[in-house]
């Protein structure tokens, strides 16, 4: 039910990494609205085969009401991905739920950390951790609808409460309801007053609350999340938890993670050999894509826009990114502009 054409994959990258032989969730890259759609999931899938996905949050409403196809089809080679779900109505949920593994989520992840506004309004997101038996519900009601894991990404307090027992006790209650992986953005979420961005900057990082997460729940699954910015920092923070997810940086500097696969996954035959490569992977993608969807709306620049960080750091690079944001040249609909973007990189340097 994916969006994999048999046929016509579209894309000559293959994704050697089988369902039920995951190495687990050592490494992820965060579900971040208006990014991590599925051509982003796909793009990064060319620079690591193991790392997690996530989706966008997708809410309860839009696959009870809305359009199921548009919002969970994804392509094969994006396995492992997790479907991250964003409500509070447990029959919702699990409706939700079994909607997701139908069409081959490899997890199901509850947000209980976004702490927007318009979140908040509807009843979920950070505001859930003030009400933990609640998202015990939720949780054992999507365990009884699927098979495959439900897991919680949230933060560790809400507003100014730096009270450890919090998030201890909220983590205790969910995983008395059968959760066993637990995604810790370490910061709190301050409700009223800070936008979202400022939620992600203002709130100081308490890493060591995660660590003690794990030392009174060793059972449990902990992945940290919040600020990692480097291997090395990801290399350290392996040392007190279970894994670790990225989420900014992986998007603006993807080449970050061509390297993970070897480094934390033990697959020195994983990963591009270049980042040109890379782009022309992605080449065959974009041309069956535009070709299925291009009547529908889609446009070269709904893939190419999350690409604009692979040369991050390299000379010529703001050439790259100033050929791939040329609104002219993406109205061609020519997937081969990869590869002049490359070239005039390679010029400018």
């Amino acid at each position: 039910m994916n969006d994999q054409n048999q046929e016509n994959p579209g894309f000559s990258y293959e994704n050697p990494v089988k369902k039920n032989i995951y190495q687990g969730r050592r490494l992820s890259v965060a579900p971040m609205m208006d990014w991590t759609d599925r051509h982003c999931r796909v793009f990064h899938r060319q620079i690591t085969r193991h790392t997690w996905m996530y989706t966008e949050m997708v809410t309860t409403g839009a696959l009870v009401y809305g359009d199921v196809e548009r919002h969970l089809r994804y392509d094969d080679v994006e396995h492992p991905v997790a479907l991250q779900l964003g409500g509070s109505e447990p029959a919702d949920l699990a409706k939700s739920a079994k909607l997701g593994e139908q069409w081959g989520y490899d997890e199901i992840n509850l947000n209980c950390g976004c702490p927007s506004e318009r979140v908040q309004k509807g009843a979920f997101g950070a505001c859930l951790m003030n009400e933990p038996q609640l998202v015990a519900d939720c949780v054992k009601a999507m365990r009884d609808a699927v098979s495959i894991d439900v897991t919680v990404k949230h933060r560790i307090g809400i507003d100014y409460n730096e009270d450890y027992g919090f998030v201890r006790d909220f983590i205790g209650t969910i995983a008395d309801a059968g959760c066993r992986t637990f995604i810790v953005h370490a910061r709190n979420a301050v409700l009223k007053g800070l936008s979202p961005k400022e939620n992600r900057e203002i709130p100081p990082l308490r890493y060591h609350v995660a660590y003690e997460l794990k030392r009174e729940f060793p059972d449990l699954e902990i992945i940290i999340n919040g600020g990692i910015k480097t291997s090395d920092e990801i290399a350290r923070h392996l040392q007190h938890v279970d894994g670790v997810m990225i989420g900014r940086e992986a998007y603006h500097n993807p080449w970050l993670m061509a390297d993970w696969d070897a480094r934390f996954y033990g697959d020195d035959n994983s990963g591009p050999a270049s980042r040109e490569q890379v782009l022309e992977a992605m080449i065959p993608y974009i041309q069956d894509q535009l070709e299925r969807y291009g009547l529908l709306g889609l446009r070269l620049n709904s893939i190419t826009r999350h690409m604009l960080g692979l040369m991050a750091g390299l000379p010529g690079a703001r050439a790259f990114r100033q050929l791939l944001s040329d609104s002219r040249r993406l109205a061609e609909g020519n997937p081969e502009l990869l590869l002049e973007a490359a070239a005039r990189m390679r010029k400018a340097a």
